[in-house]
């Protein structure tokens, strides 16, 4: 198996919360439908300074949210107010539109979790923007390790997210350490991501801030998971059509993306208020087209 090496960058979100992001990068722009993951903590922090992300927009994905330790309440311009709880996912799908703030619960000391995005097909990218909480998912124990299913389907599971591309998404955990041997779909392209230890893989080993890009064409995936360690393997059909992205916006052309961003910065309809105390709006960075 030929597996590529990708060193995740990091950003900041801001309030001096740094996150590891892993996609996408220079060498790796998507996985599947995946286009982005940030691995986030796991840190601890003073009260009052976990993640507070103002209110942004998003059009043209679903994001993507799993909660490992610590709680974080979600508002959005549809008027839900979710909590997310360790073992717990939220899907928010934007489509033609949707605004929404993240905070730390008052109280909070410690933050992981990792964010992802998916891009939506061309056909779904002005679908209606809507949120799911998902507080129950599969779970299984095999070989020492625990088995979390997030998205699609594995060995007869099914994830209840409400997804738009062929995906999967899975939470490997082993207190002791466990080998990790799993059938794939050899149509879909796979990464793998280490969240907390390290994981060898074909005789080369990974660990935080890495990630391990396996390609497609592969039947079975074989692994040896250290003590306290945990991964998410994510996995898709290669997506068919390149997308745009820029800010909290993906679309198939610059003038879809510069038409969001001028109409969030306009205040226009499209992107609604979030209801809330003390709404922070975030401001968008300057387009990088000149002309748009």
């Amino acid at each position: 198996m030929t597996i590529q090496r990708i060193e995740a960058r990091s950003a900041d979100l801001g309030e001096g919360l740094t996150i590891r992001r892993a996609v996408p990068t220079r060498e790796r722009r998507m996985v599947g439908a995946w286009c982005f993951l940030d691995h986030i903590g796991p840190r601890d922090f003073e009260t009052g300074h976990g993640m507070h992300v103002g209110a942004h927009p998003h059009i043209g994905l679903q994001t993507f949210t799993w909660m490992i330790e610590g709680e974080v309440l979600h508002r959005d311009s549809l008027g839900h107010e979710q909590v997310i709880r360790p073992g717990q996912v939220n899907l928010m799908t934007a489509g033609r539109g949707i605004v929404h703030t993240e905070d730390s619960l008052p109280g909070e000391t410690r933050l992981h979790a990792a964010q992802l995005w998916i891009a939506l097909p061309f056909e779904e990218r002005e679908r209606e923007p809507a949120f799911e909480h998902y507080p129950d998912l599969p779970r299984w124990d095999a070989d020492g390790c625990t088995f979390t299913l997030l998205a699609g389907c594995h060995g007869g599971h099914v994830a209840p997210a409400r997804l738009y591309s062929p995906l999967v998404g899975l939470d490997v955990s082993s207190a002791a350490g466990g080998r990790v041997g799993l059938a794939l779909e050899p149509g879909f392209e796979y990464a793998v991501l280490p969240l907390e230890g390290h994981i060898d893989i074909d005789g080369k080993r990974f660990g935080i801030g890495e990630l391990a890009y396996l390609g497609d064409g592969q039947a079975r995936f074989d692994a040896q998971l250290s003590a306290g360690g945990r991964i998410l393997l994510l996995g898709g059909a290669p997506f068919g059509e390149p997308v745009l992205m820029w800010w909290n916006f993906v679309g198939f052309s610059k003038e879809e993306i510069a038409a969001a961003q001028h109409e969030w910065e306009a205040g226009d309809a499209r992107f609604g208020p979030v209801a809330g105390p003390g709404e922070r709006r975030l401001v968008a960075p300057p387009l990088p087209w000149p002309g748009y």
